[in-house]
């Protein structure tokens, strides 16, 4: 179901839904479908190939067990397999204005059980010739402390995913950080901006947490800082683990660089909703 529209650059260009009504496998969660500000989706919900990527989540493959990323589960010694492990995000409460949103997740275990509350902050902001979303998010662990994993960490050599991640719907794009171009160079590395040139739309992220980017432009699109790389990342009892991006969106003609500043410039600024 939507639950807010943002505007920006005279058009409605992100939707957030909450993820009521998918089912358990995918590990329902609120996600945000995305598209420039002439109507080109940005964002892809569902697809053939990995039916639980939802548009622009905040998914995590591993928390204490719990997949709040959706499908399988990697386990060392089996790989990928199908498990009863499906965790979800459920919208607690909403604020929102037609540029900016606040709301209050709770994460909860296939029993039900809360392992972290969510504050998240979205804001739209208009820049020349398209615009840019900020995402900030904090996760504090609710009564107990959490471990948070990754098929990396548990055994899966690069496969690093999870955090803020972004579906795009390409079939191709060039992929460019501070530490050169290509997915060899970006993938992994800790630069503070992201740049995707593809045929449909140009997008640039960035982000100020240092989390390696996990990039791919094989079989799909995808990208977001990368929360458990190096090993287990822990959010003990009352503290939080804060996360950030930005990413600013334009047609395919835009200059990949100026679109970087302006992701940095959207996280600078905050979010006020």
């Amino acid at each position: 179901m939507s639950r807010a529209r943002l505007r920006a650059a005279g058009a409605v260009v992100a939707e957030l839904h909450d993820g009521s009504g998918l089912e358990a496998r995918l590990s329902p969660r609120p996600h945000l479908t995305a598209a420039t500000a002439e109507g080109v989706a940005v964002t892809d919900v569902g697809p053939d190939d990995h039916a639980h990527h939802l548009g622009a989540s905040l998914a995590l493959a591993d928390v204490d067990g719990t997949t709040f990323w959706g499908g399988r589960t990697f386990v060392a010694g089996s790989g990928s397999t199908w498990l009863d492990n499906h965790g979800t995000q459920e919208v607690a409460s909403l604020e929102a204005s037609e540029t900016a949103l606040r709301a209050r997740i709770d994460w909860r275990d296939r029993a039900g059980r809360r392992l972290i509350v969510e504050d998240r902050e979205l804001e739209a902001t208009e820049i020349d010739g398209g615009w840019a979303l900020a995402w900030r998010s904090s996760l504090a662990a609710f009564d107990a402390d959490v471990s948070i994993g990754s098929p990396h960490t548990n055994g899966r050599d690069g496969a690093f995913y999870g955090g803020i991640f972004w579906r795009t719907p390409f079939a191709a794009a060039d992929v460019a950080t501070a530490d050169g171009a290509g997915v060899e160079a970006a993938h992994g590395s800790r630069s503070p901006w992201i740049t995707l040139q593809a045929p449909e739309a140009t997008l640039a992220a960035a982000t100020t947490g240092g989390m390696p980017w996990f990039v791919r432009t094989e079989g799909y699109v995808g990208f977001g800082p990368a929360v458990a790389v190096e090993g287990r990342r822990v959010i003990p009892a009352g503290g939080a683990l804060a996360l950030d991006l930005a990413v600013a969106i334009a047609g395919p003609g835009a200059d990949p660089m100026r679109l970087a500043l302006d992701a940095a410039r959207a996280l600078e600024a905050g979010v006020a909703a």
